[in-house]
């Protein structure tokens, strides 16, 4: 149940038969307004605007409409009481049993409390992480691969057919430096002094990859000219980074339903197709652009190049796409790769980019638009840096010079589930600091913690009263009687309870999962101060001696708090704790 959600359809209703009676104009229905929580808790429990947003557009008194809201809704059995603020908000205090069944409902409905069909079947493309395949994953991706997965598990909950997809770039130069690093560290392995140039890969872990190219050729590659073994140990390289990348993201708990390889789309004449699909768009012309604004490059020279006029859908310049010598530029098999998912039939599209891939989003939204003829829906998601720290020292970064924090590095240091929940801590747009000493504290300063604490002190108190010889299966829970969870204290935390529904509504539209471990936060924080309340207010305390009927509704308002929790965690790919 989504009380907000009721609430509205109730006054939705309510202004049909205000029509219907004559007290209103027709205009007034089918208009778009808001319920929601207020901010002050002088305004109610739940404040809604229908009486402004209905005056707008009907060009009626806002007040007026307020108080003939107000009259039906204060004939409601479930509001106990109805105000109208300033130019016409209506604010409403519901009845503590309207408050109380919201535990049953959570109980009732378990994981699946707070669903909605929001996505109705829409398939989406979900593309993430995509790192070079020339190093294993470091903590930089780690936050690009939670995201991703967060969000398509968000996604599906609320009724997204969603495919995670992983691009590899191995059409690029980088991969063919990649081969020749790969190639250092093989004549490293048949006993070979080697030294590195300044664009080597020098991390050690190709140093594995080294041993099985001489496990496998010998010496055969030794002192032949690249031209003998760049193939070959280009494919092999990258055959091996990948199995390493996707051993990372399982360690991580992200499977990907798909891998596209760039080289295989250049192979199959996509960026033809694609070109050919933008040329009958008119969008395709030879043309000299514009030298870069501010510092002229050096040796810059205007040459006539093939172009997008992507500048039609929005973009601040045309781009080119083949050069004055018939090879394609960088932003080619961009374009093939998205006429590819566009071809494949989704709804939408959602890219998850590191934010040094901000330059893309306007070039690839105008590529999406123009291609789909604007019906496929197009979002780029940038996910901004990871400060790691460790002994009050930022670490720096480089898997060219070999020296980065690896993903599997920090699982190994601080688990799966904790490093997931610190990725979703901030929003993907800001940055991060992942302090390995202060995920290691058990206090109340570490909100991933405290989240897992407040879950596993609810299987605590209901394996305590499980062994007093209580029945506390969810059937027997749902027996409990409201009358003891009318303390002020038992509503204010039920209200936060009832906001799962939205939150889990708010986090997919904004495409936000970070929503989720916010809320969590706020509920494990709630429920411990619940808790401490009890020490001193009886009527708080959730396991009662002698008093049977009190510890029942305490347990049903602690069961229910667990699920959502628990519920939360796993949405967001982390395994509830039931023991600290």
């Amino acid at each position: 149940m989504d009380i907000f959600s009721e609430i509205k359809s109730l006054i939705e209703a309510m202004i049909l038969d205000l029509i219907s009676e004559g007290a209103m104009p027709g205009d007034a229905a089918g208009h778009n307004f808001s319920v929601e929580r207020p901010k002050n808790n002088d305004h109610g429990e739940i404040s809604t605007n229908a009486s402004l947003i209905v005056a707008g557009k009907s060009k009626s008194s806002p007040r007026k409409i307020a108080e003939l809201l107000a009259e039906k809704l204060r004939d409601h059995e479930r509001i106990e009481s109805v105000s109208i603020a300033g130019p016409g908000f209506i604010n409403l205090v519901l009845t503590p049993d309207y408050w109380q069944s919201i535990i049953g409902d959570i109980i009732n409905l378990a994981n699946e409390y707070g669903r909605k069909d929001i996505g109705k079947g829409q398939k989406v493309n979900l593309e993430f992480v995509s790192a070079n395949p020339t190093g294993p994953l470091h903590v930089g991706h780690a936050r690009g691969a939670v995201y991703g997965d967060a969000l398509g598990r968000l996604l599906e909950f609320s009724g997204y057919d969603v495919t995670r997809e992983y691009y590899v770039n191995d059409g690029g130069a980088q991969v063919d430096t990649l081969a020749r690093s790969t190639y250092l560290r093989y004549l490293q392995a048949n006993g070979m002094e080697i030294s590195f140039g300044p664009d080597s890969y020098q991390g050690n872990y190709l140093v594995d990859i080294g041993e099985k190219l001489k496990d496998k050729f010998g010496n055969r590659f030794v002192d032949k000219p690249e031209m003998a073994w760049l193939e070959t140990f280009r494919q092999f390289s990258i055959s091996e980074m990948l199995k390493l990348i996707k051993n990372d993201l399982l360690s991580l708990n992200v499977v990907m339903d798909q891998y596209i390889h760039e080289k295989s789309i250049v192979e199959t004449a996509r960026i033809d197709e694609a070109i050919e699909q933008l040329r009958e768009k008119g969008l395709i012309y030879w043309g000299v652009l514009e030298p870069p604004k501010g510092k002229m490059p050096e040796n810059w020279e205007a040459r006539e190049q093939m172009l997008l006029k992507s500048t039609a859908y929005g973009d601040d310049v045309d781009r080119p796409i083949k050069k004055s010598d018939g090879s394609w530029t960088y932003f080619a098999p961009d374009i093939a790769y998205h006429y590819d998912k566009v071809s494949r039939g989704y709804d939408e599209l959602i890219n998850v980019f590191g934010a040094d891939h901000g330059g893309y989003v306007k070039r690839l939204t105008a590529v999406v638009d123009a291609l789909s003829g604007s019906k496929v829906s197009f979002v780029i998601k940038l996910i901004q840096m990871v400060n790691v720290i460790s002994e009050d020292q930022v670490l720096k970064m480089s898997k060219r010079a070999g020296n980065f924090v690896l993903l599997r590095e920090a699982i190994d240091a601080v688990g799966s589930d904790v490093t997931r929940f610190v990725m979703l801590m901030r929003k993907n747009d800001a940055n991060l600091d992942f302090n390995f000493d202060k995920v290691r504290e058990q206090s109340r300063d570490n909100p991933v913690f405290y989240v897992q604490y407040a879950h596993a002190r609810i299987c605590s108190l209901l394996k305590r009263a499980k062994e007093s010889g209580m029945d506390t299966r969810d059937q027997a829970l749902l027996d409990f009687d409201g009358k003891h969870l009318r303390e002020p204290e038992h509503i204010f935390f039920i209200r936060k309870l009832a906001e799962w529904p939205r939150i889990i509504e708010q986090a997919t539209s904004h495409r936000e999962p970070h929503r989720i471990i916010f809320y969590l936060i706020e509920v494990a924080s709630g429920f411990h101060s619940f808790w401490s309340s009890g020490r001193e207010k009886d009527s708080l305390r959730i396991l009662q001696e002698g008093k049977p009927e009190m510890t029942l509704a305490g347990l049903a308002l602690a069961r229910s708090t667990g699920i959502i929790i628990g519920q939360g965690l796993e949405m967001m790919g982390v395994k509830p704790l039931t023991e600290m």
